[in-house]
């Protein structure tokens, strides 16, 4: 569904992104992991036509995004990391302002009203997206990039700002969508939300593929970790070369003992 071969981009003489290749097949969730400055962002921006590559090549479903990109944007939705609504729009119209611009027939009535049931935001449709909170503009720009049932859907940090409740909703969106048939990307740094939600991660670091595939394949390749290492043990040892020790967030573990007070004097 998505095939990223020998990309580069360069910025001055910086380079964002170094020779990154790599497939995501349909009904995959890849969770696409690294260091800040490690390209994510700047893959998946490429990915979707808004930033062009230095050289190499991106399609989406057998659609190069340079030389087809009206073909492949149409198959393709990014949520970025802070997704800008119209303020003076509501949560409804931003549905048919999204409906517009990708020139939907009958029928995206319907399915915008499902989405925002499933996103839990039917009873905002007639807000102004200037009155939601953070986590509910995350919402609504998922529900706008799953209106037009793109086939490659990418995430950039899509946790930001939502409770747990929103975080379960989300997961459950991103699984029925890859049961259906499309491939998810989904880039975060909080580790331990997405560790059971992805069936494959992309460890990058400075613009450069470290290690591909499962959490347990990953695990194998680097041979030093225990059998149950967890997602953030393997990304330490596999972008740093070593595992941290824990750190209790037990407020006991952390305070300091608290002193004895003074003997009183003596008569």
């Amino acid at each position: 569904m998505l095939r990223v071969q020998d990309l580069h981009k360069i910025y001055g003489d910086r380079p964002a992104v170094a020779g990154l290749s790599f497939d995501v097949g349909a009904g995959e969730i890849l969770g696409l992991v690294g260091p800040n400055g490690a390209g994510k962002t700047t893959t998946m921006r490429i990915v979707a036509g808004v930033l062009p590559a230095t050289s190499g090549s991106v399609s989406v479903a057998g659609f190069d995004v340079r030389s087809q990109a009206l073909d492949a944007k149409r198959r393709i939705a990014l949520v970025p990391d802070d997704p800008n609504l119209f303020g003076n729009l509501t949560v409804g119209e931003h549905i048919e302002f999204t409906s517009q611009v990708y020139g939907l027939a009958a029928g995206w009535r319907e399915r915008g009203d499902a989405l925002l049931a499933e996103m839990e935001l039917t009873e905002r449709k007639d807000d102004l997206a200037s009155e939601l909170s953070r986590g509910m503009r995350q919402k609504v720009a998922i529900a706008c990039a799953l209106l037009h049932e793109p086939t490659l859907l990418m995430l950039d940090e899509p946790l930001t700002g939502l409770d747990p409740r929103g975080i379960r909703t989300l997961y459950s969106t991103l699984r029925r969508r890859a049961e259906s048939g499309a491939a998810v990307v989904v880039s975060s740094h909080l580790l331990g939300q997405i560790e059971g939600l992805c069936s494959r991660f992309l460890i990058l670091a400075t613009g450069r593929k470290l290690f591909d595939g499962t959490k347990d394949g990953i695990r194998g390749q680097l041979g030093s970790l225990h059998a149950d290492a967890t997602l953030e043990e393997i990304f330490f040892q596999a972008t740093e070369g070593s595992v941290p020790a824990p750190v209790s967030t037990h407020p006991a573990a952390e305070a300091p003992p608290i002193p004895a007070p003074p003997e009183p004097p003596a008569p």
